[in-house]
């Protein structure tokens, strides 16, 4: 799809999941008291399956993540050149608190960036990946380092 001088382009899985590698931060969207809610977050992935976000166990966040089906998105986007991508992921969230897979699941490069005891884990296990990358006309596709959500 063309406009203005851009073009969007759908993203293959292994190139959604290269670039959510490529970036620290994403947003979890999901139902809090029946209502639309999202939140950003620091995050990690774990393989090429899920992402692992840190949690306070018993928090607000935590309880409206628990089993539910949440959908992940991450970024990167210039506006003065009209270029970036965009990936959605979408899953079941499971609570992980305690065991071996916490022990696991602690050794991930994951990197809390709000203070207090973030002690659990919520892992969103990927049903679909998508991804789409906005490009300037003219430049190669793997030119754009991210992709706008169509609206």
């Amino acid at each position: 799809m063309e406009h203005d001088g851009t073009r969007q382009e759908a993203l293959g899985r292994a190139e959604c999941l290269m670039l959510l590698r490529s970036v620290p931060i994403g947003r979890v969207v999901y139902t809090d008291r029946a209502l639309p809610a999202v939140r950003p977050v620091a995050f990690v992935l774990d393989g090429d399956r899920a992402v692992v976000v840190r949690t306070a166990p018993g928090s607000k966040f935590d309880a409206a993540l628990r089993g539910a089906v949440v959908a992940f998105e991450a970024d990167a986007i210039d506006p003065a050149g009209l270029t970036g991508w965009t990936v959605t992921a979408v899953g079941r969230a499971q609570a992980v608190t305690a065991g071996p897979e916490a022990e696991r699941l602690a050794a991930l490069p994951l990197r809390p960036w709000l203070p207090g005891p973030l002690d659990g884990f919520i892992r969103i296990v990927f049903r679909s990946v998508a991804g789409r990358r906005l490009v300037s006309r003219g430049a190669p596709a793997a030119a754009g380092p991210l992709s706008l959500q169509e609206g």
